[in-house]
């Protein structure tokens, strides 16, 4: 017979795995479906930017409602907005498993998958809160979270398997499957009940949504619009582009915002974010913490394949078997650090962690300065992951850690917020600064390569202004090929591609670094003290 301690332990496995399947899911849709933009298009009968805008709504409908499904959360009851949001969800998936048109393919894939998603990841992170003590945080916070990771790194290998043998429709019908499958097992999770409340400040949820929307917008179009001076084509307003405006007209909403949550506090109403708690500097810190996690994450998810793809010429399902050293090592990170030092400073773990995470940058430029075949980014990928599974394995138990239990569901929903921030301007920047290193040595390249006569580099100077594409050499010797450039022109056109490729992978991945060492900087923001462990004097009259 098993015992109540065996039953209990069998009981909150469940938990951490229904718990730790959602967010797999949530975070799979931003990944896997990269690689068959093109399959999807023809099927669908669009465009390659049509589905490229679908992906971007998707990110977009999160980012701006994760703060409102947190509140949610906190009015119905986490456990009921979880499986509110696994229903809508999963309704997405079939809508757009059976999508005959972009128009449907929208409904289900940007707004229906979106909000359900807005509404289960906040509850995500108040139920590890609800069903594991303090001192099991850590760990519980970071399997679910290297759940997450784990997606990311795993899309493209599930992507281009399904897409390359049957069809990319089965990958959201089996989002469907397992959604039931989590439907069923929610019922083991505990929930403390909702708080009682049961007004919604429906004008801060409006200016919550425009704010970010626009901020967040305006950061995913950066690459088509430019960040500053707008591209040849792109909106812009005397000059600036649309991207700089969209992101400051964001701002101000957001500040309207601020103004108006202190207002309705101020006359005794219930606002959608209590201020206060920005005010809390050990949860300020994780949130930082969590925002530069994500930018890093997401710039080298950007990089990486791309190099792999196009670069190396790898196969989306090449591609994806190469990430999978990252994998590894992020679960084996994320669950054995909180499992074998349980007491550890945050700050030093993720401090270390972001230290394996630059050691990773760093080792890969060197690798990209050398020059291989795909084998090398296989320990560049070892470290990335020790570092995110460090990372994973602390900062959602300490944001948690930072608020009474009660409000870990508007905690969930500034946490999510901050990293749908964090991966959005993580892709962005390295997009944009890959293409713009890359046209600049491409350009440079030319005008010096005495191959190359005057007219094809003035012809290239005009039609890069807004950047040069991130090209195969099969694709561009072919596209050079009917353009009618001689066979010795093409050539050196394809050379000087395949050098501004590295050049621009390269600087983008020095950027990431440098914002790697800036997050080990802002560690000091982070507690000495592992939550559930009792603060040492000099913490406590530190704040920390």
């Amino acid at each position: 017979m098993t015992t109540p301690t065996e039953r209990a332990g069998a009981a909150s496995g469940l938990v951490l795995l229904t718990l730790a399947s959602g967010q797999f899911l949530m975070t799979l849709d931003s990944s896997v479906m990269n690689v068959s933009i093109a399959q999807v298009a023809a099927d669908v009968g669009t465009t390659v930017t049509g589905v490229q805008t679908a992906i971007t709504l998707y990110t977009l409908v999160m980012a701006t409602m994760m703060i409102t499904g947190g509140k949610i959360g906190t009015m119905i009851g986490r456990r009921r907005a979880f499986a509110i949001g696994c229903v809508i969800y999963g309704l997405g998936s079939l809508t757009t498993a059976l999508a005959p048109d972009l128009g449907i393919l929208i409904l289900g894939w940007s707004v229906l998958e979106g909000l359900g998603a807005a509404l289960i990841m906040p509850a995500i992170v108040a139920l590890v809160a609800a069903n594991f003590e303090a001192a099991q945080r850590p760990r519980a916070y970071g399997l679910v979270a290297s759940a997450g990771a784990v997606a990311v790194a795993a899309g493209p290998l599930i992507g281009g398997a399904v897409t390359t043998y049957w069809t990319w429709r089965l990958v959201f019908a089996g989002e469907v499957v397992v959604v039931v499958g989590i439907l069923l097992l929610t019922r083991r999770i505990h929930d403390a009940g909702p708080s009682g409340r049961v007004r919604l400040d429906g004008v801060g949820v409006l200016l919550s949504a425009l704010g970010l929307g626009l901020s967040v917008y305006g950061v995913l179009r950066s690459g088509d619009w430019g960040w500053v001076q707008a591209k040849p084509g792109a909106p812009d307003l005397w000059g600036v582009s649309a991207t700089l405006w969209s992101v400051v007209a964001g701002l101000v909403v957001l500040r309207g915002f601020v103004w108006w949550e202190g207002r309705v506090a101020s006359r005794g109403g219930e606002p959608l974010v209590d201020l206060g708690l920005l005010g809390n500097a050990r949860l300020v810190g994780g949130l930082t913490l969590f925002l530069f996690q994500f930018l890093l994450q997401a710039g080298l998810f950007f990089t990486i394949p791309l190099y792999l793809s196009v670069a190396l010429g790898l196969s989306a399902l090449d591609t994806g078997v190469r990430l999978l050293p990252l994998s590894v090592t992020l679960l084996a990170a994320a669950v054995g650090i909180p499992r074998l030092w349980p007491t550890a400073s945050p700050r030093r773990v993720v401090g270390t962690g972001l230290v394996a995470l630059l050691a990773g940058i760093l080792s890969l430029i060197a690798a990209l300065e050398v020059g291989a075949g795909p084998e090398i980014v296989t320990a560049p990928l070892l470290l990335a992951g020790l570092g995110v599974g460090a990372l994973s394995s602390q900062l959602g138990a300490v944001t948690v850690s930072a608020v009474p239990d009660e409000r870990s569901g508007e905690v969930g929903g500034l946490q999510n917020t901050s990293t749908n921030l964090g991966a959005s301007l993580g892709t962005a920047l390295a997009g944009s600064v890959l293409i713009g290193a890359l046209t600049a040595s491409f350009l440079h390249g030319v005008a010096d390569n005495p191959a190359v006569p005057d007219e094809v580099y003035a012809s290239a100077e005009t039609e890069l202004a807004g950047g040069i594409p991130f090209l195969s050499d099969t694709d561009l010797r072919s596209a050079l090929a009917e353009a009618g450039l001689p066979a010795e022109q093409v050539d050196a056109v394809v050379e000087e591609n395949e050098s501004a490729r590295l050049d621009g992978l390269r600087i983008s991945l020095a950027v990431l670094a440098l914002i790697a060492c800036l997050a080990i900087f802002l560690t000091r923001l982070l507690p000495t003290v592992s939550p559930g462990q009792p603060p040492s004097p000099t913490a406590g009259r530190s704040g920390r």
